[in-house]
């Protein structure tokens, strides 16, 4: 379990979360404004709906409260991403936010870590949003580079 670590040091398998919480028409507002979403199923004030990928947000808690030491010794690339929309979530809906490593792989030189990650209704138990995540981890660096570090 990566409990108490890294980010870097998550491996295959790992659990994340749950995380729960009610989704709130600001913080629906305020991401669709930061990622520049602009359709008034989203931004408006009746029968507002959370974005499919708002649940990017919800991979953040989840690292927070399973890797409470951060990042790790490199920052971590969001390279791609999937979204797979079941169901509108209106503002107001309480939510418990899961996630598993499903895969952690070296690729050129890079460490790449994929997070499956589920969004469910608490009150019904419904799959609101499935949401595969990849990130690179690390990467190798260069003669060049390892010297002027050291510099």
């Amino acid at each position: 379990m990566a409990v108490g670590r890294y980010v870097s040091d998550l491996s295959e398998g790992d659990v994340l979360g749950p995380v729960e919480y009610v989704v709130s028409p600001f913080t629906v507002r305020e991401y669709c404004h930061a990622v520049e979403i602009d359709e008034e199923a989203f931004l408006g004030i009746d029968n507002q709906v959370a974005p499919p990928t708002l649940v990017h947000l919800d991979k953040l808690k989840l690292y927070e409260a399973a890797c409470p030491a951060g990042t790790g010794p490199t920052a971590r690339l969001h390279i791609e991403f999937d979204a797979d929309y079941h169901r509108a979530i209106p503002v107001g809906e309480r939510v418990e936010v899961t996630g598993t490593v499903s895969e952690r792989f070296e690729k050129r030189g890079r460490t790449y870590v994929v997070t499956l990650i589920d969004m469910r209704s608490k009150e019904t138990g419904d799959l609101l949003v499935r949401y595969r995540d990849t990130v690179i981890l690390a990467y190798r660096q260069s003669a060049a580079d390892e010297t002027r570090g050291a510099a």
